[in-house]
C-alpha cells in the first residue's frame, strides 16, 4: 500500500476532532507540496534540518552544557516537550503533525544560557528593539534560516507560523498580530501547557540529580508528597530508581489531568471549529483548577530551591558577565566579527546583527568565543 499526501489528508480528516486545524491555508510563497507529506509533516521535516535545531543540543536548560552529560539541555526538553504535547493531542483528535512542529519550534530563539542569556539580551537591546525568544523564533524560521532559493527562511505554512507566534500567550511578539487578535489555535495551546509540563516535570528530576533539591525538602510539596506516599516511596530515603518512578508518574498524572481537563473544558465551551477555538473568550488547554494550584506551589517550589539556589545564580552570574562582553566588543569593534556577520550589519544594522549572532550561540561556543577574545593565551 502507497498513500498520497491526498490520502493522508483524507485519513486524517476522518480521525480529527472538529476543533482541531483541518489542512491548510498555504504558504506565504506557494511552492509544489510533497507527494508523500501533508503540509505539516513537511514544516516539522524543515524544522528538524534546521542549524537553529542543532544547536539546541549545546544550549542551557537549567544546567550549563558542560556541567554534566546527564541534565537537560533546551534539545531534550524540546524532544520532551514535543512528546507530551503529541500525546494530549491524540488524545482529544488533534492534529498531531502541527502540534509536533509547534512544539519542536517553540524554543529555537532561545540564545546561550537559558533564560539568564535572554534577559541580558534584551536588557542590552532595549534601544534597539529588545530581544524575546518567540520573536526570535519566528526571525529564523521567517528570516535567519536561508536553504532555499526564492526567499529567505523556510517558508512554513500560516498554522505553523501562528502556532510558533501564538503558543505562549504570556510573551506573544508583536508579530502575532499578523495571525489576528484572538487564541491561538488548539494545538498551539497543547504546546504551551505540554512546556510547562514537561519543564516541571524534569527540572525537578535535574535538581534532585544534582543534589542542589534534597528530597526530603519535598515533603513541603503537596502534589509530589501525596504522589510519592501513594506510590510507597519515601522521600527522606528516596534512591535513583525511586526517584525515576517519582518523576514518571509525576508525568503520567500531569498529562491525564490535561487531557481530562481540556477536553472538560472543550464540552463546556462548545466549540466545534478550530476558528470557534481561536475566537474564544479565554484559552481551553490547561489543568483542572485542583492540579493547576498543587503544580502551581512546585513551580513555586522549584524557583526558590532550585533556580535561585546559589550555585545556579553564580553559574548565571558568569553567563551574563560573557554574554555582556561579547555584546561590548561586537558593537564598538565590528571589525571582529565573522566576515558574514558584518555583511548581515549592512542589512541589519549593527546592533540586530550582533543580537542575531549571540543569540545562535552555542553555551560552548559563547565560552570559546569569551576566550578567544579575552584570554591572551587562547588563539
Amino acid at each position: 500500500m502507497k498513500l498520497h499526501r491526498e490520502d493522508l489528508l483524507r485519513l486524517e480528516a476522518l480521525r480529527l476532532a472538529p476543533y482541531a486545524v483541518h489542512g491548510s491555508q498555504g504558504r506565504l510563497h506557494p511552492e509544489e507540496e510533497s507527494p508523500y507529506r501533508t503540509p505539516f509533516q513537511k514544516d516539522r521535516d524543515r524544522v528538524l534540518h534546521t542549524t537553529a535545531f542543532r544547536r539546541l543540543e549545546y544550549k542551557t536548560q537549567v544546567f550549563l552544557n558542560y556541567e554534566g552529560d546527564y541534565y537537560r539541555t533546551r534539545l531534550t526538553h524540546t524532544l520532551e516537550v514535543a512528546q507530551v504535547a503529541r500525546s494530549i493531542a491524540r488524545a482529544l483528535g488533534l492534529n498531531e503533525d502541527l502540534t509536533e512542529t509547534i512544539a519542536l519550534a517553540h524554543d529555537l530563539g532561545h540564545p546561550p544560557f537559558g533564560h539568564s542569556g535572554e534577559a541580558v539580551l534584551n536588557e542590552l537591546m532595549r534601544d534597539h528593539g529588545g530581544f524575546e525568544h518567540n520573536a526570535q523564533a519566528l526571525r529564523i524560521v521567517t528570516h535567519l534560516e536561508v536553504r532555499y532559493p526564492g526567499f529567505r527562511g523556510l517558508n512554513l505554512t500560516r498554522e505553523t507560523l501562528e502556532g510558533i507566534a501564538k503558543h505562549e500567550p504570556a510573551y506573544r511578539p508583536p508579530s502575532a498580530l499578523e495571525f489576528g487578535e484572538g487564541q491561538g489555535s488548539l494545538e498551539a495551546q497543547v504546546v504551551d501547557l505540554a512546556d510547562e509540563i514537561a519543564y516541571t516535570a524534569h527540572d525537578l528530576d535535574d535538581g534532585l540529580r544534582s543534589g542542589l533539591l534534597l528530597p526530603e525538602s519535598l515533603e513541603e510539596v503537596g502534589l509530589v508528597r501525596d504522589l510519592a506516599r501513594s506510590l510507597g516511596l519515601e522521600l527522606s530515603r528516596l534512591q535513583e530508581f525511586g526517584r525515576r518512578v517519582l518523576i514518571r508518574e509525576l508525568l503520567g498524572l500531569l498529562i491525564t489531568d490535561a487531557i481530562e481537563a481540556t477536553h472538560a473544558a472543550l464540552e463546556a465551551a462548545q466549540v466545534e471549529s478550530a476558528e470557534a477555538v481561536r475566537r474564544h473568550s479565554r484559552r481551553l488547554a490547561g489543568l483542572s483548577e485542583g492540579v493547576k494550584k498543587e503544580q502551581k506551589a512546585l513551580r513555586a517550589f522549584l524557583y526558590e530551591r532550585l533556580y535561585r539556589h546559589p550555585y545556579i545564580l553564580r553559574q548565571r552570574r558568569k553567563a551574563e558577565d560573557v554574554l555582556k562582553r561579547l555584546f561590548s566588543v561586537y558593537t564598538t569593534s565590528p571589525e571582529v566579527l565573522p566576515y558574514p556577520v558584518q555583511q548581515s550589519v549592512e542589512e541589519e544594522g549593527l546592533y540586530r546583527a550582533v543580537c542575531d549572532y549571540i543569540a545562535g550561540m552555542t553555551d560552548r561556543f559563547a565560552l570559546e568565543e569569551y576566550a578567544r577574545l579575552f584570554d591572551p593565551h587562547t588563539r
